[in-house]
């Protein structure tokens, strides 16, 4: 029977419109299944803990994660059918929008680990936390994920990525010695780009005494207007990555207002012991300037002239950005759950009013 097939529909054709049909249907399966897929339960073969970190870490992105294992089985499959004809054109498009889709997918899933387990791991540690080491770190591993994601594109494509890395290594040594200085200009502006020490309209000062407002950063320089005489001084972006920068504008402080209500009374005693709590709680988050920490008491008559402590904590948030400033609010939330849980094992009966009430505090220069 197969000898009567034509030449085109051989067993090798057949199987590869099988694979392709496959492919096709697992797309296509996949397209639908944030809504479509039943939501399977494995609770009797998973431990509590694996169940607890794909609750709070995969659910909320459960239904992509299935796209993402879907088309990857589809690109998997016209990979072993597509080594050469119009397959190809299906394939490689496909396999970008898996690798774009995967690597986001994985920045995601590492960025709800990194909030609901680091960060509160990091507060019980009881190590000084610095919040920039923390944003690094949570850089690296975003930009690990990206560079898995294009190797793994590249082999499975056979584009050899070394070597293209390494051929544009030796042609940019040689660019390197016909432009030193330019280039390293340009590297000082990218590296101004990408740390960020200022930004337009903001006011500088620099070792030399220069201080002023930065009219715009360009690659190869920067140019601050100064103040008093008005001139402008063009400064190499090279120079400005060896000194030191200080940032007038740059430089925030946030008062955070936290209530705790008690259910009775606070005897003297009792208050020296929450505020020594308070303290200790907040003195191993780095940007949190403690030495300004202010604890206060007092006594409210509620309903039936019932008497009442309210404590009112200041905490004074010390930032250079709205990335380290909002990393900072979430470590501050954190220790303020470690307060919580320290003066209720010690039978102190209290709520904290919500919301935290957060207000910007000019820094004097």
């Amino acid at each position: 029977m197969l000898d009567s097939l034509p030449e085109v529909w051989n067993i090798e054709t057949l199987v590869q419109l099988g694979l392709l049909g496959l492919a096709a249907t697992l797309a296509l399966l996949g397209s639908f299944s944030i809504t479509r897929w039943p939501q399977l339960n494995y609770s009797p073969f998973i431990s509590p803990q694996v169940t607890e970190v794909y609750q709070q870490v995969v659910k909320p992105y459960d239904g992509l994660l299935r796209l993402v294992i879907s088309l990857f089985i589809a690109d998997l499959l016209l990979l072993l059918i597509s080594h050469n004809g119009e397959l190809r054109l299906i394939e490689i498009p496909l396999g970008l929008t898996v690798a774009i889709t995967g690597s986001w997918l994985g920045n995601r899933l590492f960025k709800q680990f990194f909030d609901v387990y680091l960060l509160d791991a990091a507060i019980k540690s009881g190590r000084q936390l610095n919040s920039e080491l923390l944003i690094l770190s949570k850089f690296i591993a975003n930009s690990l994920i990206v560079v898995i994601a294009i190797i793994v594109f590249a082999q499975t494509h056979q584009i050899n990525i070394l070597g293209l890395v390494a051929s544009l290594g030796i042609g940019g040594l040689a660019v390197a010695f016909a432009a030193q200085k330019t280039l390293e200009q340009l590297l000082g502006g990218i590296v101004i780009y990408l740390d960020r020490p200022f930004v337009a309209d903001d006011y500088i000062g620099l070792p030399d005494g220069t201080f002023g407002r930065v009219e715009s950063i360009g690659l190869r320089s920067t140019k601050i207007r100064t103040s008093g005489k008005g001139t402008l001084v063009v400064v190499p972006n090279s120079s400005l990555t060896q000194v030191s920068i200080e940032n007038f504008t740059g430089a925030k402080k946030v008062m955070a207002l936290i209530y705790l209500n008690f259910y009775q009374p606070i005897s003297s005693e009792d208050r020296a012991f929450i505020k020594q709590v308070i303290m200790e709680s907040s003195t191993d988050i780095f940007g949190i300037d403690t030495q300004s920490t202010e604890v206060s008491f007092r006594d409210l008559v509620g309903k039936n002239e019932l008497v009442k402590t309210q404590a009112q904590i200041i905490f004074f948030i010390l930032g250079s950005g709205e990335v380290s400033m909002d990393l900072r609010r979430q470590l501050l939330y954190m220790a303020s759950q470690n307060i919580t849980q320290k003066l209720e094992e010690y039978g102190i009966k209290f709520h904290i009013e919500e919301p935290t009430i957060y207000v910007d505090s000019p820094i004097t220069i």
